[in-house]
């Protein structure tokens, strides 16, 4: 009997993961070699490793990039005190900052001149939070919070009970994020929520689709790198729904022992992980395995695009493109779907 592949839709690139890689490129024509990035522009190592080719050069700090030059800001977000480092270098500076991650930022800020407290439900490191953190301003007495999990939920101490809100990092996995705002609402009644739910569209999208996968799927391949939040998070949805699972960042990492009794195998790709890793992975169980039949599962139809910040698409192409788009190799159906960005 021949191995069955499973297709999960929507997967890989969203809108967000799009559009910053697009500002890369568009920097790089207009400005050339090198373009200065913080932090890995989305969490892909593929990515990463092919926008180094054509001239990023990534740092984590703004203080190891020379006075005056083109720094662009990574799809997570940047908290107040790295900009202000940028500014102080001469820095011309693009935010790549997703416009979900710009919706929390804006709500902590807010929240913050309004006199509140705030608690932000995320991962202690990740970079969205520490640039979520930093919009907080302390001036007024207040103080942001960090909750990773339900237990700190329950213990965290806060100055003002009566004056709190929460907000969240946009890729959390939607069931684990729903529990924790459960425990922090018993634990202080009066919290405010924020206007609309923090986590996004494409993580929520991608979430549901590996559910719906798991239930008839004998195995997972996430396509994602290790440091990418909402791939770690969709392997994690599959095996709580007792289904095997692995992250992978490209089928060279495909150990053969796991395919052992599979008969139904289910593949997806987290929102930073382009398509043409799913399409090379396809590629190599064609050439491995006999008898593969491959299938789409269907899906949400994301018709989302972000355009480009005004600051670089306004400035004009003084030479055509040289070479195909990274963002062409992202979510076909995306492109299938949705008009191209402007």
């Amino acid at each position: 009997m021949g191995l069955q592949i499973i297709l999960a839709n929507p997967r890989g690139f969203c809108a967000g993961v799009d559009r910053a890689i697009l500002l890369v490129e568009r920097a790089l024509m207009l400005f050339g070699k090198p373009v200065y990035v913080r932090h890995a522009i989305v969490h892909n190592q593929y990515v990463v490793r092919e926008l180094t080719r054509r001239g990023a050069i990534f740092v984590e700090n703004v203080a190891a990039i020379p006075p005056r030059a083109v720094v662009i800001f990574s799809a997570h977000g940047s908290s107040q005190a790295v900009r202000q480092q940028a500014e102080a270098r001469q820095l011309r500076i693009f935010d790549a900052i997703c416009p979900l991650v710009t919706k929390v930022h804006m709500e902590v800020r807010k929240l913050s001149e309004d006199g509140y407290e705030c608690i932000l439900i995320g991962h202690q490191g990740h970079p969205e939070v520490e640039g979520t953190m930093g919009q907080f301003n302390k001036d007024g007495g207040g103080k942001i919070y960090l909750v990773e999990d339900i237990q700190q939920a329950q213990r965290l101490q806060v100055h003002s009970p009566t004056r709190l809100a929460y907000v969240t990092q946009t890729t959390l996995s939607v069931d684990d994020t729903r529990d924790i705002v459960k425990a922090l609402k018993q634990r202080f009644p009066l919290i405010k929520e924020p206007p609309k739910d923090d986590i996004c569209y494409a993580t929520q999208n991608r979430q549901d689709a590996v559910k719906k996968l798991a239930s008839h799927c004998d195995l997972i391949l996430v396509l994602g790198s290790r440091n990418s939040s909402n791939s770690n998070r969709l392997c994690e949805i599959a095996r709580r729904k007792q289904t095997t699972a692995y992250l992978i960042d490209s089928p060279g990492q495909i150990n053969p022992a796991w395919l052992t009794g599979v008969k139904t195998l289910g593949i997806t790709a987290g929102a930073s992980a382009p398509e043409k890793l799913v399409q090379d992975t396809l590629a190599f169980f064609r050439a491995n395995y006999t008898n593969c039949v491959v299938r789409d599962d269907g899906g949400k139809r994301e018709q989302v695009v972000f355009n480009l910040p005004a600051a670089i698409r306004n400035l004009p192409l003084t030479e055509p493109v040289r070479w195909k788009s990274l963002s062409e190799l992202g979510n076909v159906l995306a492109r299938t779907q949705a008009p191209k960005m402007k």
